[in-house]
């Protein structure tokens, strides 16, 4: 009798746990994606410092979306050229073939929050989204 319920204990405690995993939650799951490609604003200004000779610029990703952001990848179609070193933990080449960027190591960027770095070249460099996963 004993092995029988932990069987049926261990076959509900499957079920439940499937359940739970297999269950659609929030807007991803519906297809109604509350953020859009929009609501990440990058910005990019010069800081007023020259490193190396060359201006200082600091860029700012801002999540404007209800819902937190994780897995942001940018195109950085210049590379991440610069004669200062550029805080790696904030963004980083992952491909240098397509110049694609990891942003905040794929942590999650929370309404309202942003992220920001600098560098340093001749002239400003060129960052837009490629891809990012809503967190509701």
């Amino acid at each position: 009798m004993a092995v029988f319920m932990e069987k049926k204990m261990a076959t509900l405690l499957l079920f439940v746990c499937a359940l739970i995993c297999l269950a659609p939650t929030g807007a991803i799951a519906s297809g109604m994606d509350p953020c859009q490609d929009t609501d990440l604003q990058i910005s990019t200004a010069p800081t007023g410092k020259i490193v190396g000779g060359q201006s200082e610029y600091q860029v700012t990703i801002h999540n404007q979306c209800s819902c937190a952001v994780s897995g942001v990848v940018l195109y950085c179609q210049d590379g991440l050229s610069s004669t200062e070193p550029v805080d790696k933990n904030m963004i980083h080449i992952v491909d240098n073939k397509s110049m694609l960027c990891l942003v905040h190591n794929g942590w999650p960027i929370f309404k309202g929050s942003q992220v920001t770095f600098t560098y340093a070249w001749k002239t400003p460099l060129s960052f837009s989204m490629y891809d990012a996963t809503t967190r509701c």
